[in-house]
């Protein structure tokens, strides 16, 4: 479905600004409401977005799936923000839910006895300590720590942070990922492609920080986030090449120890109701989890 909502504008680069003043004022818990995230997925979300309450209101529509309002973000109202994203999708025709709330924002938009929320647990961000993420320690960390330390035994890498003359290969090495994975028979690996392309493309432009491992000179790994608030950074993009063992550990701790040593938590983002991907952020032992919502007005 095309998404069509008078009054709102299509997400392009110079709307960064606009975004990035809104998010300074009133910082996110989600990971999907940075601008960064936003552009590089915006052909797969169809970001629209517009200014209202002193809030940023932004609507999405994913492929194949009904248009939905992204958590109004901000320094102004919020609740009646939310008000008014519900009115314009419901004006429009459309569904008139918001998806991705962060609990905080649930909970007051539920108090006002206007709005409806359900629990979303397969959207929920993963949270973890910055510091546990960098030093593995302990015997929680045990088979994490081992894995990291048969990776630096088995092969010779270097990490460096990810400069423009290292976007070439990355995009290589995810143009190989994806011949393996049959990306093209895939939609949401597809979609992934289109989003990793974009934002290495513009990378220059975006708020993004990254990394990579390079084994005999060449990209086998690499890894994007940015902050999110003052404390927390967001992962985006985590990649290597299955090939070397353990190199998922040597990316994680690296990237975590080299690009975000100022910050208390590192957000992971969701598993999507994926068991294997559950399993796998599990695994390194969150700290929280962000719980998100489904809200649904009751007075439309």
């Amino acid at each position: 479905m095309l998404l069509r909502l008078a009054g709102y504008k299509h997400l392009e680069l110079t709307d960064k600004e606009v975004f990035t003043r809104h998010l300074r004022a009133g910082p996110p818990a989600i990971s999907e409401l940075t601008f960064s995230n936003l552009f590089m997925w915006r052909r797969h979300y169809q970001p629209h977005w517009r200014e209202a309450d002193g809030c940023l209101l932004v609507a999405a529509c994913l492929e194949g799936s009904e248009p939905f309002g992204l958590p109004p973000a901000g320094a102004g109202d919020r609740v009646g923000a939310a008000e008014t994203l519900c009115r314009d999708l419901a004006q429009a025709g459309y569904p008139h839910q918001l998806q991705r709330v962060g609990e905080e924002l649930a909970l007051a938009l539920e108090a006002t006895g206007r709005f409806s929320i359900d629990f979303d647990r397969d959207n929920s961000d993963y949270v973890y300590l910055a510091s546990e993420l960098a030093e593995l320690p302990g015997r929680r960390f045990h088979r994490k720590k081992n894995h990291f330390n048969k990776f630096v035994k088995n092969y010779r890498f270097e990490y460096r942070p990810l400069e423009a003359q290292f976007i070439r290969q990355v995009l290589d090495m995810q143009e190989n990922w994806c011949r393996l994975r049959e990306c093209d028979e895939d939609p949401g690996l597809a979609s992934e492609d289109r989003a990793i392309y974009e934002a290495l493309s513009n990378y220059q432009d975006l708020d993004y920080s990254g990394g990579v491992i390079l084994i005999d000179g060449k990209v086998e790994a690499f890894s994007l986030g940015e902050p999110l608030s003052p404390d927390t950074a967001v992962i985006h993009l985590e990649k290597g090449n299955p090939a070397f063992e353990g190199i998922y550990a040597a990316i994680n701790k690296l990237f975590v120890t080299n690009a975000w040593a100022g910050m208390t938590y590192i957000n992971r983002e969701q598993d999507l109701g994926l068991s294997g991907l559950r399993q796998a952020k599990e695994s390194y032992l969150p700290h929280h989890l962000v719980n998100k919502y489904v809200v649904t007005p009751d007075f439309l």
